[in-house]
């Protein structure tokens, strides 16, 4: 089973592509707190890439901002691929099936 569930803040505003044959993908990058704090006494957090799709891509450009809370579920993907200069890179992100607006920045409910 490949499920994962994520609430944090995202690290910058949703980035928008559009491809020619008008398929939207917007990448956000999620801040998870981890549920301890490190040796030296502060919460640390992981970052996830997250790649949203189609409907879900829209809103999530029209109403997500920098500092936003979201809550996202989606599936685990791997994959890999080569630099300009040869060299193999490998990439695991979420791919979005649902995204949840829990508030904004600024502290309202979106």
């Amino acid at each position: 089973m490949n499920n994962v569930t994520l609430v944090g803040r995202l690290t910058h505003d949703p980035e928008v592509k559009e491809s020619t044959d008008g398929t939207v993908r917007t990448i956000i990058d999620v801040a998870v707190s981890r549920d301890y704090k490190n040796h030296d006494g502060i919460v640390d957090a992981d970052f996830v890439r997250c790649i949203l799709w189609n409907g879900i891509a829209s809103a999530t450009k029209d109403y997500c901002h920098k500092g936003d809370v979201v809550g996202v579920r989606g599936k685990l993907q791997s994959r890999s691929y080569e630099t300009d200069d040869n060299q193999k890179k490998y990439v695991t992100e979420v791919v979005v099936e649902k995204i949840t607006f829990l508030s904004s920045a600024n502290g309202s409910k979106e």
